[in-house]
């Protein structure tokens, strides 16, 4: 896909979403449930079923997937999706491209050991490997407009308000 081609897909979703701002709001979600044994959540994925279990510094053996890890690739998935689309739009031919996410974090604050230690991620850095041609100029603007217009970067950046509750089912 080359930019005018982009442009065309993109030119009446945004000339609606000036005309009729409500319709730009969508809704995703996403679910899980406990159908596996152990302390896991399953969660249902584009890809099928997604085993997701405890991290191996909070007591994981490492055989199921670890939510840390999951965001970082929710990450990369959407810098990656973004990155293309801005690089698409401003003509950049980039031939190929590896994207890493790194995320520190301290398992004292998610066990309760520390309650200074807060609970996350620290710091999340993403580092992009690109083969292309453009200059340094034009790469460092590719970079800063994938960070803005990254729907998960900007999410972990301003992070928006959670609420967990519950919803139906029987119980007090």
């Amino acid at each position: 896909m080359d930019a005018a081609q982009l442009r065309a897909l993109q030119a009446p979703l945004k000339q609606r979403y000036r005309d009729e701002p409500g319709s730009a709001c969508a809704t995703m979600s996403a679910e899980a449930d406990f159908s596996a044994p152990g302390i896991t959540a399953t969660v249902q994925t584009w890809s099928g079923p997604v085993r997701a279990g405890l991290h191996p510094s909070t007591g994981g053996d490492g055989s199921d997937a670890c939510s840390g890890d999951m965001l970082l690739q929710a990450l990369l998935a959407c810098a990656g999706v973004t990155m293309r689309s801005v690089a698409t739009a401003m003509g950049v031919d980039v031939r190929s491209a590896r994207l890493t996410a790194r995320g520190e974090m301290d398992a004292r604050g998610t066990l309760g050991v520390s309650r200074e230690t807060p609970v996350g991620f620290g710091s999340i850095t993403v580092d992009a490997e690109l083969d292309t041609d453009a200059d340094d100029a034009t790469l460092t603007r590719l970079g800063e407009l994938t960070e803005r217009y990254c729907v998960v970067a900007q999410t972990l950046a301003r992070p928006p308000h959670l609420t967990v509750r519950r919803a139906g089912g029987s119980g007090s």
